[in-house]
């Protein structure tokens, strides 16, 4: 399993001279396992990520042109992105992640039943004059959507993948997703009780990493109650009550600078000594299991 962030704002992108280190873009996170590859929510993020798909395809293919109608007859590109949930700063980047142009990409789009819109009915809202110019059912890529339930589990080609409930306005799940016994949980845009969340705690029980929603510090959260964000606290209580091996800091808040950010990673590091603060770029490789080495 390797994992790397390409987004990890939170709210709105934050570009600028004070959040270039740890990166301006909103919430996305690749995840390949094996022959599988998952991306966690559409942030624009997703917009660099695929434009480093788009360039190993040209390699795959050996073909150096920039116009996406020669990639017609090439290898498939196929991957699933998750979405916690639907607000701007998780979809946003869809309408210019490159693949969705391509014919030959094949994207299965997953989310959650929230009981006002389905999730193609969702991202063709975002995708709809006058506010973009090219509807969803325009687009090249052979795209599926799915809808899951809470507690659900499935499988994602060679990944299996259990949805849990999160605490946000107008609804958030957390995803799990395990291959060949290394174990991911991603729990963004979701707010603490006065308790650690059983929800959570029982997702993220003895999870390799668990990213988790620390946009704010506990004194910042006083006036942000109900909000649907946590704090770095919060994210370090669970890891240690879950037991997870590393606890990554995410969806940083726009105004939060770069030395900010590494000051919440250093209080979270005292509380929870396995923790890091999320970068854009920054890769979590689990390596390889125990049984593919002794079978090397």
């Amino acid at each position: 399993m390797r994992i790397r962030f390409w987004g990890v704002r939170g709210s709105i992108a934050s570009p600028g001279p004070d959040t270039a280190a740890v990166g301006g873009n909103t919430s996305c996170v690749e995840v390949v396992c094996g022959k599988t590859r998952i991306v966690l929510d559409a942030g624009t993020g997703l917009r660099g990520l695929g434009n480093q798909l788009l360039r190993d395809f040209r390699e795959r293919v050996s073909c150096d042109s920039h116009d996406l109608r020669d990639f017609r007859d090439g290898q498939p590109l196929d991957l699933t992105l998750l979405l916690s949930h639907y607000h701007w700063d998780h979809i946003q980047g869809l309408p210019f992640f490159v693949p969705v142009y391509m014919k030959q990409a094949e994207l299965t789009i997953v989310g959650h039943a929230n009981g006002v819109m389905s999730v193609r009915e969702a991202l063709t809202h975002q995708m709809t004059a006058p506010v973009f110019p090219v509807r969803l059912d325009e687009i090249g890529a052979r795209l599926a959507t799915r809808e899951v339930k809470l507690g659900e589990t499935f499988d994602i080609g060679e990944a299996k993948v259990t949805v849990a409930k999160g605490n946000h306005p107008g609804g958030v799940v957390a995803y799990r997703i395990e291959h060949e016994g290394k174990s991911l949980v991603y729990a963004t845009d979701t707010e603490h009780y006065a308790c650690v969340d059983p929800a959570l705690l029982a997702l993220a029980q003895g999870a390799d990493v668990l990213v988790y929603d620390a946009q704010y510090s506990p004194e910042e959260y006083e006036t942000k109650v109900g909000w649907g964000h946590s704090t770095y606290v919060e994210g370090a209580e669970l890891a240690r009550a879950a037991g997870v091996g590393k606890y990554v800091l995410f969806h940083h808040d726009p105004m939060r600078t770069d030395a900010q950010v590494a000051d919440f990673e250093a209080r979270a590091q005292a509380l929870y000594a396995s923790s890091v603060a999320a970068r854009e770029g920054m890769v979590l490789d689990l390596g390889v299991p125990f049984e593919r080495r002794r079978a090397a």
